[in-house]
């Protein structure tokens, strides 16, 4: 059994993404984004006990059709020496729970993940509770369970929801009906060198090609980028992102992320990426990997 570490506590959207990667798998709960970087490259948990099976991969957050890039999701991919080896698309339900016996009337406080919060922001604001932010929008679920708070209620899946003993008050808060999240599934180098291959090997996978990661850093001089982007444009590359977040090492510089469709094997894309390191300051591939098919694409 794949031992896969998420950020949260079970019933969360990351366990979701972690069962949709491999149903078998024993999905393992840490605190943080970071928690989860730090214990698939150390390959266990703080808490595993002696002797268990060490953790292969981690699943974390990259993207949401609400509210976009989870950018630190992006930073840590820089500062820790995993690989992106797949993708899943997790449709977002969400939910107002609470314990039994409340109503929408008794309700004062609603907690949950600031992402969650804001995926809800239309029907949160059509009454004039506080909004209390947590670490995980299936923790908010268990912190009501677990101190049996009253007036207050989470917002969450209908499962996390179900987990904790919780009844639901109102179902399909979310602002966009069709609300999803795409979740990247991560592993250590040599652990993603022994499972290459697995995303489209998995029974019942539906992939949509490849997908190519890859940073890149540039001179801060006129059309330093303009040079890059024509590098990949001259060699019949679709760029389906491009994202800029801060380089933490040169104040007022950023770090240029690019998903490009295709794999990093095929010959073309592979030259693009050696002539690509001759005009950027950095380039670091990230991944390249099965693309999740998203069951709204026509």
């Amino acid at each position: 059994m794949t031992r896969i570490a998420f950020a949260g506590e079970h019933g969360a959207f990351a366990e979701d993404a972690v069962l949709a990667w491999r149903p078998d798998a024993d999905p393992i709960p840490v605190p943080g984004f970071r928690e989860v970087f730090q214990a698939v490259a150390a390959g266990r948990a703080p808490d595993d006990p002696p002797g268990v099976l060490p953790i292969a991969l981690g699943a974390l957050p990259i993207e949401n059709l609400v509210n976009g890039t989870i950018r630190e999701t992006y930073d840590l991919l820089l500062e820790h020496d995993l690989v992106i080896v797949g993708e899943v698309i997790v449709p977002v339900q969400l939910c107002l729970a609470a314990l039994p016996g409340e109503r929408l009337e008794t309700i004062e406080r609603v907690y949950s993940h600031i992402q969650a919060l804001g995926q809800a922001e239309a029907f949160l604001r059509t009454r004039p509770w506080s909004l209390l932010t947590t670490y995980n929008t299936a923790g908010s679920g268990k912190l009501i369970a677990e101190g049996r708070e009253r007036g207050a209620a989470a917002v969450l899946s209908p499962r996390a929801a179900a987990a904790y003993g919780l009844q639901v008050l109102a179902h399909g808060i979310q602002s966009v009906p069709d609300n999803r999240t795409r979740f990247l599934i991560v592993a250590r180098p040599d652990e993603a060198a022994a499972r290459k291959g697995e995303a489209t090997a998995r029974p019942g996978a539906v992939v949509a090609g490849y997908r190519t990661t890859l940073a890149l850093a540039v001179r801060n001089e006129p059309g330093s980028l303009h040079r890059c982007l024509g590098v990949l444009a001259a060699a019949g590359l679709n760029m389906s992102k491009l994202e800029s977040r801060p380089d933490r090492r040169h104040p007022w510089e950023y770090v240029f992320w690019v998903d490009l469709d295709g794999s990093s094997a095929d010959p073309a894309t592979a030259a693009a990426l050696d002539e690509l390191r001759g005009v950027a300051v950095m380039v670091r591939l990230l991944g390249s990997y099965a693309r999740a098919m998203d069951r709204w694409e026509g």
